[in-house]
């Protein structure tokens, strides 16, 4: 591996369990304000591997962003979501489409 590579493995591991200890942000949120969540980088990982030539299903990647399986982790920690929370996810989504050059 590079040297590249193994600073970005490195940064990618201190996210995910920034992640797993900010348990107090909620999907919804992160989605929201940042244009991605928890699911997403799951689903980012799951096509990276799946480009490598690796098989991975989408809750054996979910419980490696989560640290646990998604079912425990939302039983845990997620909370119903706002209505002013959800618009300004559907708002997020809008603009992930848009800057991706996807029809709405």
């Amino acid at each position: 591996m590079s040297k590249t590579t193994d600073i970005e493995a490195a940064v990618f591991r201190r996210l995910l369990s920034h992640l797993r200890q900010r348990t107090d942000v909620q999907n919804v949120d992160l989605m929201g304000w940042g244009g991605f969540c928890r699911n997403c980088l799951a689903d980012w990982y799951r096509e990276a591997a799946e480009e490598q030539g690796e098989s991975l299903d989408r809750d054996s990647a979910r419980e490696i962003v989560y640290g646990m399986p998604y079912g425990d982790y939302k039983d845990r920690y997620q909370g119903p979501a706002s209505e002013e929370q959800l618009a300004l996810m559907e708002e997020s989504v809008a603009m992930n489409r848009k800057v991706r050059g996807k029809p709405d």
